[in-house]
């Protein structure tokens, strides 16, 4: 399924580009790049809103705007957990573990390891283990969910998508260093929340406010499943859908695994992992790096009214698209046998939003 652009949009799409790498390379003219700390940790001279803001954009980008407004689409409120768990681990890195990161003077992870337990083997086991997972976890899951995105918006095949999206990012990584990435990422996020803010109120009052859209998603099951529920039992939504604590016996989330491995998950997800950690670490003093985690964790806070919201909504107004049960209709639809929910987001954004405020969608495109 393609759907066409406007005018309005492309020129929104250009724009955008244009901003990002602008923003890029403006900050490779910062002081203090060419050295270490310049380059790695932007100076260790960074403000609590960019530390913050690019905590959020890096951890919400394709996989969000597909995976959790699909999640959303599908299975109703539960994916909440995810984001919601996230405030009190991103507190426990500004408390807990971000003194101990400061005071050891380390740039990378690998790097405390080694300084902590001594020995070059376990710093170079856990940087080829980190690459594998960012390859095989997130790069990979960002680069197919961007793909998606580019296929229904612009018709473009994956590896056209996939080089314009590294390309865009390793130009202004490679060149300005975190400095470059921090910036360009408070930037994304302004423009993220606000767009997403916009088609989430656009939605809302579609479906006739909050109370609307809760009284309407049980029944969004495209038309077939509703003529004949026993053959398309998996095409119904889940009774549970606005629950976010879920039986640990029969519901698609646990709250057993949501309190217990999500928490485990999560240390290393936030507390552990680069991406975050160096963010804090480019922080200006403690103040600022646990001003950036209480950031980060409000922010996220917002992605389930930002993209679970929209997700159940376009179920409600697409069923036969979002939430097709049978195979073959589904390839018709998204050439995904398995199911369509994953389109609900960009869906909702080409056919609700106005031409040209095609913005809040191209962070799925570059993050």
């Amino acid at each position: 399924m393609v759907e066409t652009l406007e005018t309005g949009d492309y020129c929104a799409i250009a724009a955008y580009f244009l901003l990002v790498l602008a923003v890029g390379i403006w900050s490779t003219f910062r002081p203090n790049r060419h050295s270490a700390t310049g380059y790695f940790l932007a100076g260790k001279n960074m403000h609590w809103f960019p530390v913050g803001t690019s905590i959020f954009a890096s951890n919400v980008g394709a996989h969000t705007f597909i995976g959790m407004a699909g999640t959303g689409a599908a299975t109703g409120f539960g994916v909440a957990i995810y984001s919601w768990h996230a405030i009190f681990i991103l507190i426990a890195l500004g408390w807990v573990f971000l003194p101990v990161y400061v005071s050891s003077g380390t740039f990378t992870m690998p790097e405390y390891v080694k300084k902590r337990y001594g020995g070059r083997r376990l710093r170079i086991y856990l940087s080829v283990l980190a690459l594998i997972l960012y390859a095989f976890t997130k790069v990979s899951a960002e680069i197919y969910a961007g793909s998606v995105v580019m296929q229904v918006l612009m018709g473009w095949n994956t590896y056209l998508s996939v080089a314009l999206i590294l390309t865009v990012t390793a130009f202004y990584t490679v060149i300005g260093g975190l400095a470059a990435v921090l910036y360009t990422d408070a930037l994304q996020a302004v423009i993220l929340v606000t767009g997403a803010f916009i088609l989430m109120g656009l939605s809302l009052v579609e479906v006739g406010g909050w109370s609307g859209m809760v009284d309407k998603y049980p029944m969004a099951a495209a038309n077939y499943t509703l003529a004949n529920p026993e053959n398309y039992s998996c095409g119904m939504p889940r009774d549970d859908y606005m629950h976010i604590w879920r039986d640990p016996v029969t519901g698609d989330i646990p709250w057993t695994g949501a309190v217990f491995g999500l928490t485990t998950l999560g240390i290393w997800s936030w507390c552990n992992d680069q991406i975050a950690v160096q963010r804090c670490l480019s922080a200006k003093n403690m103040s600022h790096a646990k001003a950036g985690c209480v950031l980060g964790g409000s922010l996220m806070l917002l992605t389930v009214f930002l993209f679970v919201v929209p997700g159940m909504i376009s179920r409600i107004f697409y069923p036969d698209e979002i939430a097709c049960a049978d195979p073959s209709k589904c390839e018709d639809v998204c050439d995904n046998a398995a199911g369509c929910s994953n389109i609900a987001y960009t869906v909702l954004v080409l056919r609700l939003m106005p031409t040209g405020k095609a913005q809040a969608r191209q962070k799925t495109q570059l993050t």
